[in-house]
């Protein structure tokens, strides 16, 4: 559960990047921040999920 908590604060911080490159009209980087907010943010609801539900894998230590 920690590293879901870790890669949920990696995706908040990318939103936070993403709306601030947005202002100031700097898409390519808009682009990357789009791309990590996207990644890290489906980890951490899979695995949030995961952990909540029970996917069958490992159950933890």
């Amino acid at each position: 559960m920690g590293l879901a908590i870790i890669t949920g604060l990696v995706a908040i911080l990318a939103a936070f990047g993403l709306l601030r490159t947005l202002k100031i009209k700097n898409l390519f980087a808009a682009g990357f921040a789009f791309l990590t907010f996207a990644v890290f943010g489906w980890f951490t609801v899979m695995t949030v999920l995961d952990v909540f539900l029970g996917g069958g894998g490992s159950s933890g230590h």
